[in-house]
Order: structure tokens, then C-alpha cells, then sequence
């Protein structure tokens, strides 16, 4: 079916959190900071980095989706840009939602690599197609996902509030 989707409920966000938070804790690795891959690993991110109890986090603003399976020729980093001085000697964790091409986290990997005692990834899926298979993955699949937090279109001024 071509439309048949994986759909990441709120509640089965917070069950692959902490399951990738245990998986990681259970290598002993110990973040000292959790970088997201925004916009989409925000979320993710956070998450883990609570459920680490790693208190420094910082993001990384890479566009590549720009609609429903269409992206463009190559990852761009936008600004404002991570603070790479601040990574000397740190082991960091990069959190995205998806590894999908995989060409979003290899970029993120290949920039903050240099700059960092150790780098590890977690995403909450991994598609089969991946150029880069991440350090830590909840789930596989081969579906399009559709996240709790992006799965309503963006609010705007003429947009109407839920609820009475």
C-alpha cells in the first residue's frame, strides 16, 4: 500500500526514549553533550539528554527535507552554527529522528568528529537505505514516518485552536 505509514505516537515517544537512553547508559558511555540535528531531533534530544542526566546540549541546523520524500541535492547547515570550541575534549551524542538517506547524520558526524573527544549517534529510526548505520537506533523500517510533532501542518494566523 502506498501510503501505509509508521506512526510514532507521544506515547511510544516516550518508550523509545527511554529505551535508547538504556541502551546507551549500558555501553557506559558517558555523554557529556547531546547535540540535536534540528529541526527534527529536537525532541529526540531533549529526551535523552533528560533521561542521561546530561544537562549540556546543543544543536546543529541541517536542512535536507524539504516535503513528504523530496530533498535537496545535499544537506546544507544553516545557521546560527554549533560552537566547536566548546566540544574539545567532550564525548558527544548526535540525535536525529530518522537516518533515512543517512546523508544528514554522516554530515553531522563528519563535521563534529574533528572537534570532540568521541562521537556517538541515536535516532529513533534507521531506515534499510542508510548511508551511516547510527551507534544507537530504536527502531527499523522501511516506512515513511509520521511524528507526533510534525504531523499537523504549521499553525499560522488564520489557523483555529483545538478544544472550545
Amino acid at each position: 500500500m502506498a501510503d501505509e505509514r509508521e506512526v510514532l505516537t507521544w506515547s511510544d515517544f516516550g518508550v523509545a526514549s527511554r529505551a535508547l537512553a538504556t541502551e546507551i547508559a549500558g555501553t557506559g558511555y558517558r555523554t557529556d553533550i547531546v547535540v540535536a540535528v534540528a529541526r527534527g531531533g529536537l525532541l529526540p534530544a531533549g529526551a535523552l539528554a533528560y533521561a542521561l542526566g546530561t544537562k549540556a546540549a546543543g544543536t546543529l541546523n541541517v536542512e535536507f527535507y524539504t516535503d513528504v520524500e523530496e530533498t535537496l541535492p545535499a544537506p546544507v547547515v544553516l545557521e546560527p552554527l554549533l560552537d566547536t570550541a566548546a566540544l574539545a575534549g567532550k564525548n558527544l551524542l548526535v540525535v536525529d529522528d530518522v537516518a533515512d538517506s543517512g546523508k544528514t547524520l554522516a554530515l553531522v558526524m563528519e563535521l563534529l568528529t574533528p572537534h570532540a573527544a568521541s562521537v556517538r549517534s541515536a535516532v529513533l529510526y534507521t531506515k534499510p537505505r542508510t548511508v551511516i548505520r547510527p551507534d544507537h537506533s530504536w527502531r527499523e523500517t522501511d516506512l515513511w514516518i509520521t511524528f507526533p510533532w510534525s504531523a499537523e501542518p504549521p499553525v499560522t494566523a488564520g489557523t483555529s485552536h483545538a478544544g472550545g
